[in-house]
């Protein structure tokens, strides 16, 4: 009875999480992305930032549509199938392809191709040819090297 409760509480969050991101920020998210409580999604350029359907941002990552430094707003985009680790960062004006898993800690300051696995800083491509299901869960017995 209480794990139902739990499950029910936990979706009912990643709604409000992503209710909170896209229709009170104005960014552009699937309403299928689970956006971690702790997840950052730029609020400077909220309207740069596009996440694709069934994508999983954990515990502390950040998503920047902004860099400061270089006085720039650039869009940001995350494909379909996604799993971004828990802490990584993905800088301004990235675009991350469909079924792509980034590494928990991971800095992403360049493009990320599709199907494929990034970790590092910064973030270097570790195996390509990867699939996933939903939320980034990756499909064995399916990979090319």
């Amino acid at each position: 009875m209480i794990t139902v409760i739990r499950g029910k509480l936990r979706k009912a969050l990643f709604k409000w999480l992503n209710f909170k991101a896209s229709r009170i920020y104005g960014s552009h998210i699937h309403p299928t992305v689970r956006l971690s409580r702790s997840t950052l999604v730029d609020k400077t350029n909220p309207r740069g930032v596009y996440i694709d359907e069934f994508t999983y941002l954990a515990g502390g990552a950040i998503l920047f549509a902004h860099d400061m430094s270089r006085c720039m707003k650039d869009d940001t985009h995350i494909g379909k199938r996604c799993f971004i680790g828990a802490n990584a960062i993905i800088m301004c004006g990235v675009t991350i392809g469909d079924e792509v898993v980034v590494g928990a800690g991971s800095i992403v300051t360049k493009d990320v191709p599709s199907n494929c696995i990034v970790a590092g800083n910064p973030a270097r491509i570790i195996r390509k040819g990867i699939h996933t299901d939903k939320y980034g869960k990756i499909i064995y017995g399916e990979e090319s090297e």
